[in-house]
């Protein structure tokens, strides 16, 4: 039997899903690594991540913060500033981002050649 218990793992109101998708997502652990520093202003987040639209990366610290992994402090200050920080709970997930990076790292080049003839096949 799977570690992660019964198939209500998958359905798709079940929070584990959920959360599995909120992190899945192409930014999502990238934000989080920028952030987990300290706090940091949007325009630096966006340098620091690099290939990221303002936009995009707008929606995703907006989502972050929906759902309690990122903390947004406005300053009443002219000219406004507005800086962005891990809560607790979203720095809990910096060891596990850590861990899947660095099998990344190990694995990569298996990945990528174990792809490749496939890839190939689509040209």
């Amino acid at each position: 039997m799977s570690e992660f218990g019964s198939g209500d793992f998958f359905l798709a109101d079940c929070p584990g899903r959920l959360t599995v998708e909120l992190i899945a997502d192409k930014w999502t652990a990238v934000v989080l690594s920028g952030l987990s520093k300290g706090p940091v202003r949007h325009g630096e987040l966006a340098e620091l991540i690099g290939d990221i639209s303002r936009k995009v990366l707008t929606q995703t610290l907006r989502r972050l913060e929906s759902h309690g992994l990122v903390r947004r402090h406005a300053y009443a200050e002219a000219p406004p500033r507005v800086e962005y920080e891990l809560t607790p709970l979203g720095a809990s997930l910096i060891d596990p981002i850590h861990v899947l990076t660095e099998w990344a790292r190990e694995n990569g080049e298996a990945v990528l050649d174990a792809s490749a003839p496939s890839e190939r096949g689509r040209e």
